[in-house]
């Protein structure tokens, strides 16, 4: 019978695989992104920001490099949103979880009469493959061809049907342009592999997010039916049961720290994958702050306090004055030397996370969502 592991308990485990526990040492940033298997970047900075959080020693201009080097891409794939990924990834993640994109399509296909999808991929990739596009420019060039099509419609199937990646300067930090797209597959100068078998992809999820159990795994990456892929795995796994009583299942050699490990304070990037890849997000959620952190549909950066949850934040800079106002709005109170830790962290972000312009550093508690 499978041991019961606390809520407590699941969030070391899980921070620990993350490197929020501690920053690494170990890991460089393309290293922590395939780790992670990709991070969330909706948003240019966030990325950023996440391995801030994770690495010791990290400075922004090291990611960069990387992206302009294009050893690491962003691309649509988990859940259908922006993520970073490793090169390598890019070229197996993206046909792995292609039956959800196909299954997202499916959803407009009444809104793409008369549309040949192969014809569309076929008119896409001429383009892009030419010179990177705009999703504007792409859509009017579809819409042109199919005018009783619906524009967004024509939109998500481009970016269904094939591996579109945004091109630099997107993503890069202090010079991100415009989302310019082209293939995968031109812009890396090499052809995506046979989509892979998901075993390595549930075991790699278990390492970065686990202990988890089958929808957790499911919500993470947006696919479905993955109970048999973790029964084949079953006995190279241990298991163990939530206070919900859900089966949990993780590598028998990942960390599981004891509960009562100390965690730090964190700041990480809105849309972070610490808190979006569970089914059950009590790991990190407390329930009273479930969705504290958006409004309407803005999300916030967040903070970490003690390893859950605990209040948002913002940056404001002023290059012209040189000065950054780091805003922390706590969900409750922190008390005296919770909130000292808070500030030493914020100041922290303030001095390696902003530009050599800024010279002037403030951490505020006040309130950041209006």
């Amino acid at each position: 019978m499978a041991s019961q592991i606390t809520t407590r308990a699941l969030n070391r485990a899980t921070l620990d695989r993350q490197h929020l526990l501690r920053r690494t040492s170990v890991l460089g940033p393309k290293e922590a992104v395939s780790h992670l298997v990709g991070l969330q970047a909706q948003n240019v900075k966030p990325p950023y920001f996440a391995l801030w959080a994770r690495l010791a020693g990290f400075r922004p201009e090291q990611l960069s490099a990387l992206i302009e080097a294009r050893e690491l891409v962003r691309i649509v794939t988990l859940r259908s949103t922006i993520h970073l990924h490793t090169a390598d990834d890019v070229l197996t993640l993206r046909p792995l979880v292609q039956a959800a994109r196909d299954r997202e399509l499916r959803q407009f296909r009444g809104q793409l009469e008369g549309v040949d999808l192969a014809r569309l991929a076929a008119t896409v990739r001429g383009l892009v493959e030419e010179r990177p596009y705009s999703m504007k420019e792409i859509r009017d060039v579809l819409s042109e061809q199919w005018p009783d099509a619906t524009p967004l419609a024509l939109s998500l199937a481009a970016r269904c049907s094939l591996p579109l990646v945004q091109v630099t300067p997107r993503g890069l930090w202090g010079r991100s342009g415009r989302v310019a797209l082209t293939t995968a597959e031109h812009w890396l100068g090499r052809p995506p592999g046979p989509v892979p078998a998901p075993d390595d992809t549930v075991l790699r999820y278990l390492a970065a997010f686990g202990p988890a159990s089958v929808k957790d795994m499911q919500t993470w990456a947006g696919l479905t039916r993955l109970g048999e892929v973790f029964e084949r795995l079953r006995p190279r796994l241990v298991t163990f049961r939530d206070e919900n009583g859900v089966e949990l299942f993780d590598l028998p050699d990942a960390p599981r720290p004891d509960e009562d490990t100390p965690a730090q304070p964190r700041f990480l990037p809105e849309f972070d994958n610490l808190l979006l890849s569970h089914a059950d997000r009590t790991r990190v959620i407390p329930a009273p702050y479930w969705g504290r952190a958006w409004k309407g549909n803005q999300a916030f950066p967040t903070l970490l306090v003690d390893g859950f949850l605990a209040g948002v934040w913002r940056l404001e800079e002023a290059a012209r004055g040189g000065r950054a106002v780091l805003t922390v709005q706590p969900f409750g109170a922190l008390g005296r030397g919770r909130r000292d830790e808070v500030a030493a962290e914020g100041e922290r972000l303030l001095a390696e996370m902003t530009p050599a312009a800024i010279t002037s550093y403030e951490v505020r508690f006040g309130d950041v969502m209006g």
